[in-house]
């Protein structure tokens, strides 16, 4: 069996934030032989993404954070999207990154979408309203972007907060931080599909 290999994807545009707090409230309950890699978008941006899948061939990145992404999702087993809600769904840096994901699904020889088919998206976000539906944009984004590369789901976790450190009066989103990470996660579908 592969080691588990958790890749936090940090998406918002402050550090430290709410959103950021709640992922490692829920990171510090995976066994402690599961690796950890934690990249903020902010602190490694990508550039804007050009689609050219009809002009040219995608190259592979080999340098800058577009590569050090691109490495850290390849390896990994399982992939947090860490974005706080932003206008109702993910953050501009965060779709960014799945931005990318569309050049490197065209990059001949990096296999990238039999690479991620079977391995789990997850997904944590913070809102600032207490009705927790407000947040179906992000997780349909995160639910449909597995379904369309084979992925399991685990799911959103969602905490309430606004100001910085509100999320940790929100009690019981870190209840269900202690157990996120050990649910199963099952193949994503998209809502249009039988189960």
């Amino acid at each position: 069996m592969t080691r588990r290999n958790v890749l936090f994807v940090l998406g918002s545009s402050r550090p430290d934030g709410n959103t950021e707090s709640l992922a490692r409230a829920a990171a510090e309950q995976l066994p402690s032989d599961v690796e950890q890699t934690w990249i903020s978008l902010a602190e490694h941006p990508l550039p804007d993404f050009a689609d050219q899948r009809h002009d040219v061939d995608h190259v592979r990145p080999t340098e800058g954070s577009a590569a050090l992404l691109l490495d850290a999702t390849l390896a990994a087993t399982d992939i947090v999207i860490a974005s706080p809600l932003y206008w109702y769904s993910v953050s501009a840096q965060t779709k960014r990154y799945l931005d990318h994901w569309s050049g490197w699904l065209r990059t001949p020889g990096l296999d990238f979408e039999a690479t991620l088919a079977g391995r789990t998206l997850w997904g944590v976000t913070v809102l600032a309203d207490e009705q927790p539906s407000v947040a179906d944009p992000l997780v349909g984004t995160l639910r449909n972007s597995a379904a369309y590369l084979g992925m399991h789901f685990g799911g959103v976790l969602l905490g309430n907060g606004s100001k910085p450190g509100d999320v940790l009066n929100d009690t019981e989103a870190l209840a269900r931080a202690k157990t996120f990470f050990a649910q199963d996660a099952p193949l994503a579908r998209f809502p249009y599909e039988t189960r």
